[in-house]
């Protein structure tokens, strides 16, 4: 069986080699005939691209398969992902389009595409656009439209903007910015909201995008935090859908921390619909005692913010995310977007006079260890002796420890992670099951 071109966030590849201008041409050219079969009207997509080197050719040959397959194209430019699903919905075009590869090396790009409503393709479109790939077009009439969004940037930072709880003056923050999509953003929406920014990470040459920096490597603003004396860090990846944290004294704050402390204030406020939370199955233990001891019901989704958005319409939740710094505000967005955790999380401390740390400690996290195995069938996570290795570390972890091991959406990996209540514990356990996994790929 063909594997999937489309992963758990679009396409993903080595640019120049996996994802070559023939594909992306072709997945421009194979949207516009999915999108117009769904549609009575001229399909419209707004086109944004982080600040890998490649994105820029990548961006020419999208656009030229819209084009000519009869699409209209507005170009946002350098823009962080959640821009593009904002603007997608508030300049009414059919479908949003972003050439990204998130927090993947700079060697890597990717095409991810939105709907109407701002929201991630669901897997039954996304296979309607991989069937169309080699589909025959006839010539439209005329080619579509290229046009520029001249305020794109400035309407999506009234949209962030006014999602503060409170100003920020007096807070010193440091934002790593992973030399991607957000470097001039970020910081400039930080300081509207009045607070004394230090910008690190934020001078993108097209080739040192997540390098070394950003929400992969949260330790780089936590250090800047601790030598600058800053209340506060922010930790964003390349296009800026995610992001962690640093309290004052260099303690990084994950995304599980970050969701329960934003879903005790909505409870607080009585505004926690259905009393309920949508995380992930890889949500630190620690995250569903936290929840647990307040009465919050949790739904666990498959990895990836758009699953969690599933779950939260399903459900009706109004907020939800990932561990990986996806949280999601459904009162505000369909989709992951880093500067609004950013400007909810840091104003809900200023507005509660509360630090940063002290949100976090609503949760008491759980020793995770994560191991990455090289595997290129991803299918061997599901192997007769791995599942028995799992069994056996379930069974002697008991409820003081939790098992995952999935295959990666986005790279050929499969990804083990165990919880447990030491350190040594989880590793010992993550190790045991890695080398099986290990021996089942080969």
């Amino acid at each position: 069986m063909t594997e999937r071109l489309f992963g758990t966030d679009g396409v993903r590849g080595l640019a120049g080699t996996e994802l070559t201008e023939d594909l992306a041409y072709r997945l421009g050219r194979a949207a516009v005939l999915v999108v117009g079969r769904r549609s009575q009207n001229r399909p419209t997509f707004v086109v944004g691209r982080d600040s890998r080197a490649s994105g820029e050719w990548l961006e020419d040959s999208l656009v030229e398969g819209i084009r000519e397959a009869g699409g209209d194209a507005f170009i946002a430019g350098v823009e962080p992902t959640p821009a593009i699903a904002f603007l997608t919905t508030d300049l009414g075009a059919s479908s949003g389009v972003v050439i990204s590869a998130s927090h993947n090396p700079p060697e890597y790009n990717g095409i991810k595409f939105f709907d109407a409503s701002g929201t991630k393709l669901s897997d039954e479109v996304e296979d309607e656009i991989e069937a169309a790939l080699d589909e025959v077009v006839a010539a439209p009439e005329r080619p579509g439209d290229l046009r520029t969004v001249g305020d794109g940037r400035a309407r999506y930072l009234a949209h962030v903007t006014g999602a503060a709880h409170s100003r920020l003056d007096g807070m010193h923050v440091v934002i790593d910015c992973a030399n991607g999509a957000a470097s001039e953003l970020a910081p400039a929406l930080l300081r509207r909201l009045g607070a004394d920014v230090h910008a690190i990470c934020a001078e993108p040459d097209g080739k040192n995008i997540n390098d070394g920096c950003g929400a992969l490597y949260p330790e780089v603003v936590a250090n800047e935090v601790v030598r600058l004396g800053a209340d506060a860090g922010v930790s964003l990846d390349g296009d800026a859908d995610r992001a962690l944290f640093a309290d004052a004294a260099g303690a990084i704050v994950d995304g599980d921390q970050v969701l329960a402390a934003c879903a005790l204030a909505l409870r607080d406020r009585g505004m926690l619909l259905g009393n309920t939370v949508v995380t992930t199955v890889m949500a630190n233990l620690g995250f569903h005692h936290a929840m647990r001891q307040a009465g919050i019901d949790v739904v666990a989704s498959k990895v990836g913010d758009r699953y969690v958005l599933e779950d939260m319409v399903r459900t009706g939740a109004v907020i939800g995310g990932e561990q990986s710094g996806h949280v999601i505000f459904g009162d505000l967005a369909a989709t992951g977007d880093g500067v609004l955790t950013a400007v909810r999380f840091i104003s809900l401390a200023a507005a509660s006079g509360r630090s940063i740390g002290d949100l976090a400690s609503v949760m008491h996290r759980y020793p995770q260890r994560m191991i990455n195995v090289e595997a290129i069938d991803r299918s061997v996570a599901e192997a007769g002796t791995v599942r028995r290795a799992v069994a056996d570390a379930e069974a002697a972890l008991g409820l003081d420890g939790r098992v995952l091991v999935r295959p990666s959406g986005t790279e050929p990996l499969v990804r083990v992670m165990v919880e447990a209540e030491t350190e040594d514990l989880a590793s010992e356990h993550a190790e045991r099951i890695a080398d099986v996994v290990r021996a089942a790929a080969g």
